[in-house]
């Protein structure tokens, strides 16, 4: 994992051609684009409200820092009961209080934070997958209706990179379809100049999504799908609960563990109860003694 300048982690993904020239990758990329900013500090005049023997101001001098994630998720949860004042948990003893909440599975106070991973190097059949995790989480995918061959790319099989046979059916496979496609297509634009109804549209955009909502139907479950997915702590726990598991398929594994590395500088308490465990394959898996927080 390598890190922005701005102090984001992302991984990168090499692109690999065919003979033909056709675009492919062999592993994915991730980059957190967007996590939380956090300032407590606007609480003062909330905190002055009360009577002053209940110390509630001395909430903002805590002297232990806690990253902007986890200080927005033991503020929520300390909010509820006005745990503000000196017998409150302190910063110090973060790692006990996140702890029971954990053991309680008090997860809605974790949906107060949300972080943001684009992620590419990923086929169609891994974004299925992705986004059945609706609670939570939100998805913004690149559009076959909208893409041309000139951006398509392609995605090898974890299983299939190492065994020259599978690795060779690969390439001729996405050589084939990719012929197959811009043939389509070519071909669905000549019908379409000669008035066919089922192409038509009023305006040029919808004319090329017309084709290619129908040349798509060429594409194989290998297709690359670029994808953005923001989702709230508890809904990547729940990720990576499924995701990061041995029952789990290995494409969608690979990604998920890669968001669990970028996530854990992020909540080094929120996330210090998964167990990191290889398997059989060499491939690695989670394990967390609270499940469903």
């Amino acid at each position: 994992m390598e890190i922005t300048k701005r102090g984001f982690p992302f991984l990168r993904a090499d692109t690999f051609l065919t003979p033909k020239g056709i675009r492919y990758l062999k592993t994915p990329g991730m980059a957190m684009i967007s996590r939380p900013e956090v300032d407590i500090t606007g609480l003062e005049d909330f905190l002055k409200g009360f009577p002053e023997d209940l110390l509630y101001m001395d909430y903002l001098n805590d002297e232990e820092n806690l990253t902007p994630a986890e200080t927005l998720v033991k503020a929520a949860g300390q909010w509820c009961y006005l745990s503000l004042g000196p017998d409150r948990t302190k910063n110090i003893d973060a790692a006990k209080y996140f702890r029971n909440i954990k053991e309680q599975k008090h997860g809605s106070i974790m949906e107060h934070v949300t972080f943001t991973m684009a992620i590419w190097g990923v086929s169609r059949s891994f974004t299925h997958e992705l986004v059945r995790h609706r609670a939570g989480c939100g998805f913004s995918q690149v559009s076959q209706r909208y893409v041309g061959e000139k951006a398509l790319r392609f995605v090898e099989r974890p299983e299939f990179v190492a065994d020259p046979v599978l690795h060779k059916f690969f390439i001729d496979k996405i050589e084939q379809h990719f012929d197959d496609y811009v043939w389509l297509s070519d071909y669905l634009y000549k019908k379409q100049a000669e008035g066919e109804k089922a192409l038509s549209a009023e305006r040029k955009s919808d004319l090329r999504k017309k084709v290619r909502q129908t040349a798509r139907a060429e594409l194989p479950n290998e297709t690359e799908a670029p994808i953005i997915v923001s989702g709230n702590v508890r809904a990547w726990r729940n990720i990576l609960e499924q995701r990061v598991s041995e029952h789990a398929e290995v494409e969608i594994r690979r990604v998920a563990y890669n968001i669990f590395e970028s996530l854990k500088p992020e909540l080094p308490n929120l996330l210090s109860d998964y167990e990191v465990v290889t398997l059989s394959d060499g491939t690695l898996a989670l394990k967390s003694p609270y499940s469903k927080v």
